[in-house]
């Protein structure tokens, strides 16, 4: 069995609890010392830095969430000087406010790691060829891959996402090993490969796939038609990016780099903990990021935690596939969206409250439609003027999520009302 750094990922559980409890001792002083905004939350709660003295105090710190955030955007909550940090990454918040993540060097030599150890558990090494796939830019996919290869030594194909004739010329005539992407795009990768007769000039071992939800008959789908074995990887910007968790040959979960991120599952409608096998909301604290150490942050994720032993060798705890969500974020094509701010782009440009959101998923790949009412004026508008109303909204869509919707202008009241909760979303997709 290979490990990147086996001390830390095999390492006894009274050990790696001692570092945790160290770790967060010292993250705690230095957020307290250095942020205003955590120094008020935990004068509300009573808290000071002297009152957490391990991890068994961790649920004595106040929680953040993404209104958190949101209300200390840009620079509310950095830990560190600015002429200290030397990068941020970002992803979309519930209003079109950006959620900025910063880092210093030590925290991408962390993130780097992470991912490496990501790398070795799918058999990657100096070896290897890997090709990236994810986006590369404000969206942590390209980087945290990226940097995780060149720390294992790899051939690192910094592809991006998109222009697959070029992502399957240098996937053959460079004899890539391991693919990294969303799920979504290593299926059409696949057809791609397939449809062009070009499967049996790959050199593909496996693939890590994360940045949104996939079955295991995707998973199958994936492996059988590329000849690899598939791993799942989990991360969210505001925490570090993708290698907080990630999977082993095992593949019966995704183990928590827990020397770095302390998680916690928790009720969502009291805060309550709950014990390692329960179903509720994952909650991660940061104990080792210097620029932006979250403390006990709500992922709004559902999971299950648990600490069985695994036949890997790695002690990390390791949390269950994603289960759902307790908010209505949805994520399409590894992009968060929030109907919000779909909501938002609407009322600004004119047009009725009334519409719905309808995800889907054909041949693994999202779709995603904006469906929505004209006003009475709007619709008395020649077919020529509502297909430009339709391209003008399609623009500001993009421009607020990052990504391109269908857009449908529908008749007015034609869309289906309801007596209580409207339905907004429509998620059809089977996973």
């Amino acid at each position: 069995m290979n490990y990147y750094q086996r001390d830390m990922e095999c390492a006894p559980a009274e050990s790696m609890r001692a570092l945790q409890s160290e770790r967060l001792v010292k993250t705690v002083r230095h957020v307290y010392d250095h942020v205003a905004y955590y120094r008020n939350k935990m004068a509300e709660a009573g808290l000071e830095p002297g009152d957490i003295k391990s991890i068994d105090d961790l649920h004595k710190l106040p929680f953040l969430t993404k209104d958190d955030l949101k209300s200390a955007y840009p620079y509310g909550l950095l830990a560190k000087p600015l002429s200290d940090c030397v990068r941020i990454q970002s992803t979309s918040g519930t209003t079109g406010k950006r959620v900025v993540a910063f880092y210093t060097q030590h925290d991408i030599d962390i993130w780097d790691e992470c991912c490496a150890r990501a790398i070795v558990a799918a058999g990657g090494s100096n070896e290897d060829v890997v090709h990236v796939s994810y986006g590369y830019g404000l969206f942590t996919g390209g980087p945290g891959l990226n940097g995780g290869s060149h720390k294992v030594g790899s051939l690192t194909l910094p592809m991006s996402s998109g222009n697959t004739e070029r992502q399957l010329q240098f996937m053959t005539d460079l004899e890539a090993t391991i693919l990294c992407c969303t799920p979504s795009y290593a299926a059409f990768l696949a057809e791609s490969l397939i449809s062009q007769g070009l499967r049996d000039r790959i050199k593909l071992k496996a693939g890590i796939f994360g940045a949104e939800a996939w079955s295991e008959e995707m998973r199958r789908d994936i492996e059988n038609k590329l000849g690899i074995k598939a791993y799942d990887i989990y991360g969210l910007t505001e925490i570090t990016g993708p290698g907080v968790s990630f999977e082993c040959p095992e593949q019966t979960g995704m183990h928590i780099n827990e020397d770095h991120f302390v998680a916690e599952v928790i009720d969502p409608e009291t805060g309550n903990t709950l014990p390692d096998g329960s179903k509720g909301e994952l909650v991660f604290t940061c104990i080792s990021k210097e620029a932006f150490p979250l403390l006990r942050y709500r992922t709004r994720d559902i999971c299950v935690l648990n600490r069985d032993v695994c036949s890997c060798g790695r002690t990390l705890v390791k949390m269950a596939r994603l289960m759902g969500r307790t908010d209505d974020m949805l994520i399409i094509r590894g992009v968060n969206v929030f109907p919000s701010q779909i909501e938002t782009v609407l009322l600004k440009s004119g047009y009725s409250p009334n519409y719905q959101i309808i995800v889907d998923r054909e041949k693994y790949t999202d779709t995603f439609e904006v469906k929505v009412e004209m006003t009475q004026e709007m619709f008395d508008d020649t077919v020529k003027r509502i297909e430009a109303r339709e391209a003008e909204l399609l623009s500001a869509l993009r421009a607020m999520l990052g990504i391109s919707p269908k857009v449908t202008l529908a008749a007015p009241q034609s869309i289906a009302r309801s007596e209580g909760k409207a339905v907004r979303v429509i998620d059809k997709r089977k996973i």
